[in-house]
């Protein structure tokens, strides 16, 4: 196990790799903790205001972005520079994408169900980084042998090929599928054969003159998304913290 880890992630190469992971996932997390305190008004932490305007977390983690990605670009992949500068990238990371619902929908709808979508995407840019960080390459580059890569047109057809799978989930309105199915191009397989869901521009294409098909997409999509909801919303309260109409509904009750 530890040759594996070491092979696999401690590699000089994939380090940098690690770290901003690290901190990443580390930066989102007391984000998460602080924001919560301060809306609890327990803590020494508060807003942070510039001449009355609130200044969200999003513009200190652009900037770090900014330095972190420019800097790792020109300190190249190993040594200290680059270690450091995706420690930065990391943290900007975290700080911004912990605010992603915000910068959608250009308002602030951290503590809305909107804001959930920025838990949403932290996760989902965690669990991709850490597939690429174990070995997993981009439209299945990492399954073609060394003499299919030895031979240009065998890459190129395998990321055409998977690329096409990845872009038929995602007219089918699987967002998440899709984006995984990127890394993981099985994914993109199981995406694509099953239904598409209502809404989506290959239901509007292909199932306008197909009734059943409309209905049982609608099924099973309604089936799904009753099926998840709670789990989606007990992993979003513990990563991210109450709404304020789940707050206010409890102090109802």
């Amino acid at each position: 196990m530890g040759h594996w880890v070491q092979r696999n992630i401690v590699e000089p190469g994939k380090l940098p790799l690690l770290l901003a992971l690290a901190a990443f996932v580390l930066t989102f997390l007391v984000t998460r903790a602080v924001t919560r305190l301060i809306r609890a008004g327990r803590g020494p932490f508060g807003n942070v205001s510039a001449g009355g305007l609130h200044v969200h977390h999003v513009v200190p983690g652009v900037v770090l972005t900014v330095l972190g990605g420019f800097g790792a670009v020109a300190s190249g992949r190993n040594g200290f520079g680059a270690a450091a500068f995706a420690i930065v990238f990391g943290v900007g990371a975290g700080l911004v994408l912990d605010e992603f619902a915000l910068v959608l929908h250009l308002d602030d709808v951290y503590w809305t169900a909107a804001g959930r979508k920025s838990v949403e995407v932290v996760v989902l840019t965690a669990a991709l980084v850490g597939l690429v960080l174990v070995g997993f390459s981009p439209f299945g580059v990492n399954d073609v042998g060394p003499d299919e890569r030895q031979d240009r047109g065998s890459v190129i057809s395998t990321v055409v090929l998977n690329f096409l799978f990845a872009l038929g989930v995602l007219s089918k309105g699987k967002g998440r599928m899709a984006i995984f199915s990127v890394i993981v191009p099985f994914v993109g397989l199981i995406g694509f054969v099953r239904l598409a869901r209502p809404g989506s521009w290959w239901a509007r294409r292909f199932y306008r003159r197909r009734p059943r098909a409309r209905a049982r997409a609608a099924l099973r999509a309604y089936r799904h998304d009753r099926r998840w909801a709670r789990p989606r919303r007990v992993v979003g309260d513990w990563l991210g913290g109450k709404t304020d109409a789940e707050l206010r509904s409890a102090g109802r009750g």
